[in-house]
Order: C-alpha cells, then sequence, then structure tokens
C-alpha cells in the first residue's frame, strides 16, 4: 500500500502540475485551483479551504473559480445545511480541456480556408494555407474521435 502523502509533497505536486497547466495555457491562479481541486480526496473544496491550502487571497480564489465555472471544469454546489459554495472538478476534465482545444482546431481551419480561397491555391500563400486547413482538419477529426472512444470507454 502506497503511504499517504506529506502536505509538502502534495503542494510540491499541486505547484508543478500547474506550471505545465499554465505553458499549455491555462491561467496561473486557475492552474493552481485545478491542480489542488484534483488532489483533493473528494474533489470538493470550498473557497477557503482553496485559500487556505494555495496560501493565496480570497479574491485570487474567486477569480480563478470564475474562471474555472466559465469553461466548465468545475461546478458550484451546495451541501444540505451548508451556507458555502462547495466547487468540484469534473470528472472528465482532461476530455473537457482537450474538446475545447479541438474546437479550437474546427475555428482554426475556418479561418485558414478563408484565407486559401483569397490568395488561391495555386499561389504559395494559397499552398501553405491548403496545407494548414488539410492538416488542421486530419488533427481535429482524429481527436474528435479518440475524444468519443475514450468517453465509450475509459481507460482501456
Amino acid at each position: 500500500m502506497t503511504p499517504e502523502p506529506s502536505p509538502a509533497e502534495i503542494s510540491q505536486f499541486v505547484e508543478r502540475f500547474a506550471g505545465v497547466l499554465v505553458n499549455s495555457g491555462v491561467p496561473s491562479m486557475s492552474a493552481r485551483v485545478m491542480a489542488r481541486m484534483l488532489v483533493s480526496p473528494t474533489g470538493t473544496m470550498t473557497a477557503a479551504e482553496l485559500a487556505e491550502s494555495l496560501q493565496i487571497s480570497q479574491p485570487a480564489v474567486s477569480g480563478a473559480v470564475r474562471q474555472l465555472l466559465q469553461v466548465s471544469f468545475i461546478t458550484r454546489e451546495r451541501h444540505p445545511g451548508s451556507r458555502k459554495d462547495h466547487y468540484r472538478i469534473r470528472e472528465d476534465v482532461f476530455a473537457a480541456i482537450l474538446e475545447r482545444r479541438n474546437s479550437a482546431l474546427a475555428e482554426w481551419e475556418s479561418s485558414v480556408r478563408t484565407g486559401a480561397d483569397l490568395f488561391g491555391p495555386e499561389t504559395p500563400v494559397g499552398q501553405r494555407l491548403c496545407e494548414a486547413v488539410e492538416f488542421f482538419a486530419f488533427i481535429h477529426a482524429d481527436l474528435d474521435q479518440l475524444i468519443k472512444n475514450w468517453r465509450k470507454n475509459p481507460g482501456n
């Protein structure tokens, strides 16, 4: 049986993983909140718990939580008899992140296709843009299928 990690080890993991999320475009505070919630035994935390465990201010938590709620990476819930909001990390948060990235690829494809049409496929610029369109379409279709496969049979 694996021993329980110490608070220092948990904190180190949270900061390292938050750094990875930041490097991929997630805002810093949102990345830290998301990483901390990910390692919460219940997957839920209050704003006060997040502020204390991350040693950040309540307003910083509020901003991060607002951003994570807007992109549906977390949900807000109330426990019976409690006045505090509890935030829950979405079970399929990483699939949701990749779905958002895949939607961006579809937008890139559409936008670049407009440029390819503008310059014409016979020009050097048009050829480059047509290749980009094909690339984005290929990646978009494959990623879409991968996410569908994962949702049908997670972990296999």
